[in-house]
């Protein structure tokens, strides 16, 4: 057997792949409206949401950054069958969970707007972060990336 040979994904994989791009995409679309209109986006925003955007600390911006940047090129990576997709992924879901970490319990936000309004869009965000973690690192052991 040659040492040149690399097994090929399945069909599935390149699927997958290709939504989670579209999905880093999407991310990075909602990180230029967080930077370029905040809550003006919203047109039922109201004095508390602004305020509370405006309270927003400095580093939570770069954190954001990290979070949709990490996961769009961690797609990319995958799709281009680079290990590059593991350390990407693993940026982006510490950034998401230092943001929603301190979205969700370093603010008044679940107390003001409840948390059925609140929790569920950063719980499916953290798991499809986990999820591009555990797809990167499995195709790392399968050897569909290198």
């Amino acid at each position: 057997m040659s040492a040149d040979f690399r097994p090929s994904p399945p069909r599935w994989f390149v699927a997958v792949a290709a939504a989670l791009l579209l999905w880093g995409m999407t991310g990075c679309m909602m990180f230029y409206l967080h930077i370029a209109f905040g809550p003006a986006m919203d047109p039922q925003a109201t004095d508390w949401d602004r305020a509370y955007y405006a309270a927003l600390p400095g580093w939570f911006t770069p954190v954001y950054a990290v979070a949709v940047v990490g996961a769009l090129l961690g797609s990319l990576a995958l799709l281009l069958r680079s290990r590059w997709a593991v350390p990407l992924y693993v940026l982006s879901l510490a950034g998401v969970v230092i943001q929603f970490g301190y979205v969700l319990l370093g603010t008044g936000l679940i107390a003001h707007k409840g948390a059925m309004t609140v929790v569920p869009l950063p719980l499916v965000i953290v798991a499809v972060a986990g999820f591009q973690l555990w797809l990167a690192r499995r195709a790392a052991a399968r050897g569909w990336i290198w």
